[in-house]
């Protein structure tokens, strides 16, 4: 067995209650016998005087308590890897640890040995959980002659209790356990036996505690099926749901402690409110573009069922060469839980003033419809919408009133839509559009797919790409509203070309948006300091009179380099892009803002 001993806790409350002195340059031995390299650093990585060494204010006191407390680690990192008859030697200036009186720390530590024998490795030999449920799956160490790693045996126990609870037995318990170290035969016996007890059904939730959120507007979000069968998946998704609103800073669902009449298990449910409203505000510089300000407004329970309203303001353009400013404010209104829990009605609303390089633009959008989360990666929406528009281009001018149907799917899986690593991000917009004003109709697509993938152990190497793809189909130049056409050029695009550069050339000097319209863009981030990344990025775009199959049209390219400084809360991003053509190296572009640039 272990040669260690245990600190009273009189003690050690004692001792850390003292003032030390502090401790400077401790050197540290580490040594494990017939063991291989490995193994003697995963024991190392398991104790606290390691960690103490980079820090600058550790005390005498610190390593004493820390030498006294790694017994404990090191017996635990043991167990876990299967070692249950080894011995662990902790000196301290060559005295060992736990002999020396707490109260009587020594006043300089030179020197901190460890020594570990680990002894013989054990192996399982009975290895069971009785019964399980169809379709558990134990870890597949946990059996006769394998390693008898102690993390495994809670593992599964864990996973027979989760078994049993994922067919709707919410109160399966262990009836017995016996765990026996039979060191002759170095064998560890593990026997745990579980008690499934009754299938049941949800009853009732029950919101407990007080809420500026009505009671029946959290049972009504939660959605949690009262009569179907247990489910700790439906457990989650109810309390995903109330998160999801925004309104609660922390949501706990509990299952009660006694089952209910007709084997039903009631549920309670408490909140805590966050703080409803919110505001906050962005800016964006560019070279060409000016300076783009915005901000937004929020209230997460505007009528007490956890409705959300955000208003938004941008204001662009601002001292830039593009042409003049552009006045954007749009609002939006949400209700959570209509018709199913995952599906959420919506008002939205948005008044534009645009003064582009190709066109002005004056229109007023006013839409309602629904949206719907079908798991945690994909959400979409349908609505329906009146747009009127007053267009001055190169067309000429005109007014166009549409009625349109938007709907959208975005599947989403980046670990961090801010600053990801990892993951996927595609969205599709599909809009039908009707005239009302003897002009015709169509529709426009838009797609915008992201893809991200990192390299190397720390993930510090990051590459990502983005393709965006847009047509406008069955109505003509002149009667599609200006803001739905495409251009390319500027930081949402090509970066190093201007502003909505690449349009359709009509001749004569006139341009106008395109019907068809294609960008890709790649970059690689590297990280070269501990908050910050070096970024080299390349961006092409197309833009084509025609949808798609059809007519001709134009490409540009830009390339740079940029910089990223990690905030906590966002990257702060500043890119440098020339033109690739005739001006690449002689014109370049500056941008500015917060978040990564796709």
């Amino acid at each position: 067995m272990f040669e260690s001993k245990r600190i009273k806790p009189a003690l050690l409350a004692g001792l850390l209650s003292v003032t030390g002195s502090f401790a400077f340059a401790v050197e540290l031995g580490f040594k494990v016998s017939g063991q291989d390299r490995d193994f003697a650093e995963y024991l190392k990585s398991a104790t606290l005087t390691s960690d103490l060494r980079d820090k600058d204010a550790s005390t005498n006191q610190d390593y004493m308590a820390a030498a006294r407390a790694d017994y404990a680690r090191l017996v635990g990192a043991l167990y876990e890897r299967g070692f249950y008859g080894g011995t662990v030697s902790i000196r301290v200036n060559g005295r060992e640890a736990d002999e020396i009186d707490p109260l009587s720390t020594p006043r300089t530590i030179n020197r901190i040995d460890y020594h570990v024998t680990p002894g013989p490795r054990f192996t399982f030999g009975t290895a069971r959980v009785a019964p399980l449920a169809a379709g558990t799956e134990i870890p597949e160490g946990f059996a006769p002659n394998k390693p008898a790693n102690s993390g495994l045996v809670p593992a599964a126990a864990r996973a027979g209790i989760e078994g049993w609870r994922n067919q709707g037995h919410a109160k399966v318990d262990v009836a017995g356990q016996s765990v026996t170290a039979y060191h002759p035969d170095r064998r560890l016996n593990v026997d745990i036996g579980l008690t499934p007890g009754p299938r049941l059904r949800f009853g009732p939730l029950i919101h407990e505690g007080e809420s500026r959120v009505r009671s029946e507007r959290i049972v009504a979000i939660a959605g949690l099926p009262e009569g179907e069968i247990y489910s700790p998946e439906e457990m989650k998704d109810a309390a995903d749901r109330l998160r999801r609103t925004g309104a609660f800073r922390s949501v706990v669902l509990n299952e009660a402690d006694e089952i209910g009449p007709g084997n039903t298990l009631p549920v309670t449910v408490e909140v805590t409110d966050t703080k409803p409203r919110r505001f906050g505000f962005g800016a964006e510089l560019s070279s060409l573009e000016g300076i783009t300000l915005s901000t937004f407004w929020l209230h997460r329970n505007l009528w007490g069922g956890a409705e959300r309203l955000r208003i938004d303001g941008e204001v662009s353009g601002i001292g830039g060469d593009t042409d003049g400013i552009d006045y954007i404010l749009s609002a939006r209104l949400d209700r959570p839980a209509i018709f199913t829990p995952d599906t959420s009605h919506y008002f939205d609303f948005r008044l534009q003033e645009l003064d582009e390089p190709d066109y002005n633009e004056s229109s007023l959008r006013i839409g309602t419809g629904l949206s719907h989360i079908f798991n945690d990666n994909l959400t979409g929406e349908l609505g329906v919408a009146y747009q009127y528009s007053e267009i001055e281009d190169d067309l000429g001018n005109r007014t166009r009133q549409h009625l349109l149907f938007p709907g959208k799917l975005t599947f989403d899986n980046r670990n961090d839509p801010l600053d990801a690593t990892r993951g996927v991000y595609l969205g599709l917009e599909v809009t039908p559009f009707l005239g009302l004003n003897e002009s015709g109709g169509g529709a426009r697509i838009y797609s915008d797919t992201r893809s991200y993938f990192a390299l190397g152990r720390d993930e510090d190497i990051v590459l990502a790409g983005r393709a965006q793809l847009g047509t406008v189909t069955g109505a003509d130049l002149e009667d599609v509203p200006a803001d739905m056409l495409f251009y390319s050029g500027g930081a949402g695009t090509v970066r190093g070309q201007g502003y909505q550069s690449l349009a359709v050339d009509l001749g004569g000097g006139n341009r106008i948006g395109g019907r068809s319209f294609m960008a890709f863009s790649a970059e690689i981030r590297a990280a070269v300091a501990r908050k910050i990344d070096l970024v080299g990025f390349a961006d092409t775009g197309y833009v084509g009179r025609d949808a798609f199959g059809g007519g001709t049209g134009d490409w540009h390219s830009g390339a740079g380099l940029g910089l990223r400084y990690d905030t906590g809360i966002g990257p702060i991003r500043v890119d440098v892009a020339t033109p690739l053509d005739d001006d690449a190296g002689k014109s370049f572009e500056l941008y500015i803002g917060i978040g990564q640039a796709f």
